[in-house]
């Protein structure tokens, strides 16, 4: 004796088709979700560390990290390590700050100072990580002089910026793209939001050849670092 063997029927099949097609529109809408959560998370660095830098330099009147009276201010231990007052930032955001500072450029004492003062979270010189675990940092133009080749001080391509600058490294081409567009005039070339296509982690900020037609691309895989003039 033969079962005859009933198939799916067609309620059943888009009842199915229904379900995994809200399946699906729940993932990408929590996906979404994430990523407008990132973007709101790397405006508010800029935005919470640009607030902390105009609190100190109107409290001391000095500029973190260059504050030539950081030392006789803090003496516990360790004891502030003072910067030389010349309204310079040295050093570069991407510099490999160290736990315990000895010699370390006004880049690394700039989040000492703002530590020390509370106007930022945590201890130490060590830079704060942004919601993409990229890097966070500030310079003054192009920092410790130039590398090979054209820098962010420089007049024209995707440079122009001569004074202090805060980046964040390691931004997914959507969010770079986002946080350009909310925060300054969404090119990644002009204004006071510009971003630098990486080809490597937490990269030095240098001149972008590219002048011409570099707006940012959202390929899914391009990878920028954004940085912001105070």
């Amino acid at each position: 004796m033969h079962k005859t063997q009933q198939g799916f029927t067609m309620v059943e099949i888009a009842i199915v088709l229904v379900i995994i097609g809200l399946l699906l529109g729940g993932i990408l809408k929590g996906q979404e979700m994430i990523t407008q959560a990132k973007i709101k998370n790397v405006i508010a660095d800029f935005s919470g560390i640009s607030a902390a830098y105009h609190g100190y330099q109107d409290r001391y009147r000095a500029v973190p990290g260059d504050d030539p009276n950081a030392a006789g201010r803090w003496t516990n231990a360790p004891v502030a390590i003072s910067g030389d007052g010349d309204g310079i930032v040295a050093g570069t955001y991407n510099t490999a700050c160290p736990a315990v500072f000895g010699a370390a450029p006004e880049s690394c004492m700039w989040w000492d100072h703002l530590r020390r003062a509370g106007f930022v979270t945590g201890n130490g010189a060590q830079q704060p990580l942004n919601a993409v675990t990229g890097q966070i940092g500030v310079q003054t133009g192009d920092g410790a002089g130039p590398p090979s080749g054209p820098v962010l001080g420089a007049a024209a391509g995707a440079g122009g910026f001569s004074g202090l600058i805060i980046c964040s490294a390691n931004l997914p081409d959507k969010i770079a793209t986002a946080v350009d567009t909310q925060m300054d005039d969404g090119q990644r070339l002009s204004g006071s939001v510009r971003g630098q296509l990486q080809t490597a982690p937490n990269p030095a900020i240098v001149q972008d050849a590219n002048v011409a037609g570099g707006n940012y691309q959202e390929t899914g895989t391009n990878v920028y670092t954004v940085c912001h003039a105070f």
